[in-house]
């Protein structure tokens, strides 16, 4: 593919409309108060589980009765945990719709604050990441572009950070990446060289590494609005 110099600008500019134009789906938020241990979530969330909007109320009960066997040891600990120490809920879990479909999803948690900066709960997404991305062709651009070279540079990096935190496939950590740069109206490029800079020296074998970096992936477009 050739491109002259006269559009070089154009092909920047469609690529980049590609990129964001397909909405993510798949994803649903919640928030969990754990003085009650109430729960609330999206419309969204409630379609990865296969109900209706409205259609039941969530509880801690109902989230582990649709958890996949292996797994649910692991999510009921995860809320043990968030109630005793008020740390979010987080991890990578099985669950089983009503339909009795499974679904693996990452659940990406950050803490829940009142007015006055305290921890109440924990909020934050579930990405289902049970489907495979199409293939990343509607990004390829002519290799000649210095602007190609260094966005594809920065996703790539990114998404290896993410397939390292997630312990996913690449396709699944696009999609995420994808996810929080149409969530923030953040460029990809942009969000994915924050996000890189901001796992610099993160270990993720020490304990409290994935809540951290949950937590800067939620944040990160507020850093590169700063930059």
């Amino acid at each position: 593919m050739t491109l002259s110099e006269e559009s070089v600008p154009d092909a920047v500019t469609a690529i980049s409309q590609v990129i964001g134009a397909e909405a993510c789906t798949g994803i649903g938020s919640f928030q969990f108060w754990f003085a009650d241990a109430r729960w609330e979530w999206s419309d969204e969330l409630a379609e990865i589980y296969g109900y209706g909007p409205g259609e039941v109320e969530p509880t801690t009960e109902l989230l582990l009765s649709h958890k996949h066997p292996d797994d649910q040891q692991d999510l009921a600990t995860a809320i043990t945990c968030a109630i005793d120490a008020g740390e979010p809920v987080c991890g990578r879990h099985r669950i089983i719709d009503t339909r009795g479909a499974e679904h693996e999803v990452i659940i990406v948690g950050d803490h829940l604050t009142d007015d006055d900066g305290t921890v109440i709960g924990t909020t934050g997404y579930y990405i289902d990441v049970t489907q495979r991305l199409e293939e990343e062709r509607k990004e390829t651009l002519d290799e000649t572009l210095p602007e190609l070279i260094e966005a594809r540079a920065a996703i790539e990096q990114a998404k290896g950070v993410l397939v390292l935190m997630y312990g996913v496939g690449p396709d699944q950590a696009f999609k995420v990446l994808r996810w929080r740069s149409q969530e923030t109206n953040t460029k990809l490029r942009d969000l994915a060289a924050q996000l890189v800079a901001d796992a610099r020296g993160l270990e993720p074998q020490v304990p409290g590494c994935r809540t951290r970096f949950d937590h800067l992936l939620l944040t990160a477009h507020e850093r590169v609005d700063q930059t």
